[in-house]
């Protein structure tokens, strides 16, 4: 079927040939005669569709919209798209019908082939409405929190939460797979612009020339190709959040502009002379050490001082290893709603060993190391053999690394020496870096660089 569609009119014989038309064209139709009839019945039966007429006695077209609008049980979703048919149509009634939210305004007599192209383009609207709704939940849902019970966690969660009222320009730091999108998208969630558009951008997936045109669009003419004008994402991003991700990759040519657009929240295209202003909110993301960028050259230092204003750390998952079980949990509920892994369970040493794991790639790595469990396991408990992961990240020994290349070789050794120091020190970071003539810090720095285990594996 094509839709419901509720026929409110007091004339009989319009009723009877509209009802007549539109059951031919596929569409479920009910009528009422008089306003208070057509209130009950939309509360009763969830019309797509209302065909209202503007003059009738007792409760007119006007009194039954303004009633829909009052009506706080009754969400904009569930109320039917209105059109108002009247003989007696004004401009100052098609404007308060409009106001009031009717989609369209016909006046009697009217071609029942133009009602029925209106009817056909109002449900045609309403598919692509749901349908844009389903990917915006699908899209919440894929980006969706994953806070866990880690005070650390924990810590940048509250901290997020007291930047996102404002507009603040946020820089969130740490590793790669850490989850600094899905932070990015819960702060706009959580800020007043949570209706306006989130627009990601990868710094460091395009050409310096092609993320130029993506962040500000060009005029027609600007370039071969440039059949008319583009406008970029931080236009299209109109009111809401520019997430600039990879942004210790954005090439040296566009800081500059990049810093003027932070500072003055305007730009112009390529090709064009004209300033575009924008009101958006800026989140900056980044795995590299930026202190580290600006003192080499290849980043700006007053860029650098704009993003940061507010930055939070996101830990590695290593750092927050109690969180491991909130993940699995997590995860395989969420391959269970999108048809993977139902019923599926994890038996204790399969945790064991994901516990246990150093994790370079953090939440990401986690989450595909049980997708493919899910894919691999047959019956409904996925066991170590499934996870395809050492049960602890431990050192080769040193006749291993004799056939490796020589910086995989060299790196391997390095491997062994910090781990074996951390063993003879009893895990105790302050000796073991003592036994190597380190600082402690360097050689925690050591540590978390080639994802050595602190603590002895569980046996």
């Amino acid at each position: 079927m094509a839709g419901k569609v509720l026929i409110v009119d007091d004339d009989g014989d319009i009723v009877n040939s509209l009802q007549s038309r539109f059951e031919w064209l596929g569409y479920q139709c009910q009528s009422a005669s008089n306003g208070k009839d057509a209130l009950r019945m939309i509360r009763e039966n969830d019309p797509d569709i209302m065909l209202l007429d503007l003059e009738m006695p007792e409760l007119g077209g006007i009194d039954v919209m303004k009633q829909l609008a009052r009506d706080t049980t009754m969400n904009l979703s569930s109320r039917p798209a209105v059109v108002i048919m009247t003989a007696f149509g004004t401009v100052s009634r098609a404007v308060e019908a409009m106001k009031l939210g009717a989609q369209e305004f016909l006046t009697k007599p009217f071609d029942a082939d133009h009602l029925s192209v209106v009817l056909r383009n109002i449900c045609e609207r309403q598919a692509l409405q749901g349908e844009l709704t389903h990917r915006r939940l699908e899209d919440l849902r894929r980006y969706e929190m994953v806070i866990g019970t880690s005070e650390r966690m924990s810590a940048v969660v509250g901290l997020a939460k007291q930047a996102a009222p404002s507009d603040t320009t946020v820089l969130l730091l740490g590793e790669t797979g850490t989850g600094k999108e899905v932070l990015a998208r819960s702060i706009h969630q959580w800020s007043p612009r949570a209706r306006k558009p989130f627009m990601a951008i990868n710094c460091a997936a395009l050409p310096e020339q092609l993320l130029e045109n993506e962040l500000f669009g060009h005029e027609k003419g600007s370039f071969t190709g440039a059949i008319k004008r583009t406008i970029g994402k931080l236009e299209a991003a109109e009111g809401g959040t520019v997430f600039l991700d990879e942004i210790g990759d954005l090439p040296v040519g566009l800081q500059g502009r990049l810093l003027r657009v932070l500072q003055d929240r305007e730009f112009h295209r390529i090709g064009g002379i004209n300033q575009v202003r924008i009101d958006v909110r800026f989140i900056a993301a980044t795995n590299r050490d930026l202190k580290a960028a600006v003192r080499a050259g290849s980043f700006r230092e007053d860029l650098y001082y704009r993003l940061g204003v507010f930055p939070i750390t996101l830990p590695p998952l290593r750092e927050r290893r109690e969180d491991v079980p909130f993940l699995i949990d997590h995860f395989l509920k969420r391959f269970t709603k999108t048809g993977r892994g139902s019923g599926l369970s994890i038996d204790g040493q399969a945790v064991k060993v994901l516990l246990e794991y150093a994790w370079p790639g953090n939440i990401r790595e986690l989450e595909n190391v049980l997708a493919r469990a899910v894919i691999l396991c047959q019956n409904s408990l996925i066991g170590p053999e499934h996870l395809g992961l050492q049960q602890a990240d431990v050192p080769l020994s040193e006749s291993d690394s004799t056939e490796l290349p020589y910086y995989a070789a060299m790196e391997h050794y390095s491997h062994l020496v910090l781990f074996n120091a951390l063993k003879r020190a009893e895990w105790n970071q302050t000796k073991a870096a003592q036994l190597l003539g380190l600082q402690r810090t360097y050689f925690t720095k050591l540590l978390r660089q080639r994802n050595i285990p602190t603590t002895p594996s569980k046996q």
